[in-house]
């Protein structure tokens, strides 16, 4: 059980006077100790319902976004991650600069040992966009050079 003091910087969870941000907002992200520092694991959220906008048209643009983690010290609370996401919902940019702001903002919040930000978006004029980002301390370069290797498509 997580004691008072581990949950102190977790205030979106349980509130129910929830604020959207509908703007780009990091400052809502918020994290948590990692009990089990000592263990490599993976962690994994999906936000299937990613929106943002075109930064030329304004238009809105849809897709997935797949975050893959291994936590050091600190981890991202999942209810701040899906205010942070939705912030995007009126942020003008294309595709590839959202999973790269994602990916930076999260390893400046929680200084993980590797991050990836995939994403997957719809069609717009025909052609899909699925832009790929990731980092890793310096133990884990390799697995930074094989995930980025691995997310190139073979057609």
């Amino acid at each position: 059980m997580r004691t008072p003091d581990e949950l102190s910087g977790c205030t979106l969870l349980g509130n129910q006077g929830t604020k959207y941000a509908d703007n780009y907002s990091p400052q809502v992200l918020e994290t948590f100790p990692n009990k089990h520092p000592e263990n490599e694991y993976l962690v994994t959220f999906n936000c299937p319902e990613f929106t943002t906008l075109c930064p030329k048209t304004g238009q809105p643009d849809f897709g997935e976004i797949i975050i893959n983690y291994i936590p050091r010290e600190r981890m991202v609370e999942s209810k701040s991650l899906k205010l942070y996401l939705f912030s995007f919902r009126n942020h003008g940019d294309f595709h590839e600069d959202c999973v790269n702001i994602i990916m930076k903002d999260l390893v400046k919040l929680m200084d993980p040992r590797y991050l990836e930000v995939i994403g997957r978006f719809m069609p717009r004029g025909g052609i899909s966009i699925y832009p790929f980002a990731n980092y890793g301390d310096s133990e884990h370069q390799d697995l930074v050079r094989q995930r980025l290797l691995a997310a190139f498509p073979i057609r």
